[in-house]
């Protein structure tokens, strides 16, 4: 087979891609990417490939006739995830996967991370420490929370949240969560869209896993957030656009919002003069959740397990189509 790819995995990641393609032959991008949260650039090689592995460009994928599998190097797919780009794959009959996998413990560990710093007030003494040097002891211990015996709503429930459901057990939380299809979860209570109004009145904790799609778009709006248990504590580890900022920033000042974590921000990099980051009790990191030592070999790994699977006829990781 022919496999196309344009990221840039780094040199350990690059020699296995090398080493466990072989038998096959590899085409690399003139342009790669090293970063998978940018789009990659149309490239006339990917028209003959028959796998493409990386971020390839959408229109090139739907004219190709010759590619059977898509494998992306991210755990998000905006930019795929369209009515057209879908019924192209299915009208040849090519598979699509995702790496979320590699993504789950990384991602999860730091939702898990903030709630515990929320919760212990960290970040707010941490605040302390630059600032005034103050001693509000009594102030800090008040505002203090444990994690054990509350409420997580999450919304959407893909391999990130349920490997943030696994970190959470043995804090023994009630976790929610909002997912298309219901079907049963160990540990996990599945809503249907109906029922989120209710959970929300009962979270302690809102955690937006939720992909950028047509239906998602502005999904955590200021009626969803008028819904919150006053106080209650939001974090988007999901998708920028999800959320309505101006009605977070409001829910913010409010105090609806007890405080937020935004991993995720519209549009990235967030402009500097942004009201989210002089919002009351709004913590940002730029867009690292999923970060990690050795990412680029695990995204090799994933794909050359997906590979084997392929050439044996086996169910592939994370896939979509």
């Amino acid at each position: 087979m022919k496999i196309w790819c344009n990221g840039d995995f780094g040199e350990e990641g690059m020699r296995r891609l090398a080493e466990g393609v072989a038998g096959h032959t590899l085409l690399l991008a003139t342009q790669k990417e090293r970063s998978v949260l940018i789009p990659g650039q149309p490239d006339p090689a990917l028209s003959g490939a028959d796998v493409a592995f990386g971020q390839p460009d959408a229109d090139d994928c739907m004219r190709s006739p010759t590619l059977r599998w898509i494998e992306v190097s991210s755990a998000g797919y905006t930019r795929y995830d369209t009515p057209a780009f879908r019924e192209a794959l299915r009208g040849r009959g090519a598979a699509f996967t995702n790496a979320s996998q590699v993504y789950a413990d990384a991602c999860a560990e730091h939702a898990l991370a903030m709630i515990l710093a929320m919760g212990r007030q960290l970040l707010p003494s941490y605040g302390t420490q630059l600032k005034d040097h103050g001693w509000p002891q009594a102030e800090r211990r008040a505002a203090s929370r444990l994690v054990t015996g509350s409420t997580v709503v999450m919304l959407g429930f893909g391999a990130i949240g349920r490997r943030l459901a696994e970190l959470l057990a043995p804090f023994r939380v009630r976790v929610y969560a909002l997912r298309r299809q219901i079907r049963s979860e160990p540990g996990v209570h599945v809503v249907p869209e109906e029922d989120l109004t209710k959970v929300l009145a009962e979270a302690d904790h809102v955690v937006n896993l939720l992909p950028e799609n047509d239906e998602t778009r502005n999904y955590v709006n200021a009626r969803r957030i008028s819904c919150f248990r006053p106080g209650a504590r939001f974090y988007n580890i999901g998708r920028g656009a999800t959320v309505d900022q101006r009605a977070l920033v409001e829910g913010l000042r409010s105090g609806r919002v007890g405080s937020a974590y935004l991993d995720v921000t519209s549009p990235e990099p967030l402009p500097e003069g942004d009201p989210l980051w002089t919002a009351p009790n709004c913590f940002i990191t730029p867009h690292t959740a999923g970060g990690r030592d050795g990412e680029g070999v695990e995204l090799v790994r994933h794909f050359l397990g997906n590979l084997a699977a392929l050439e044996k006829g086996l169910p592939m990781t994370d896939r979509v189509l």
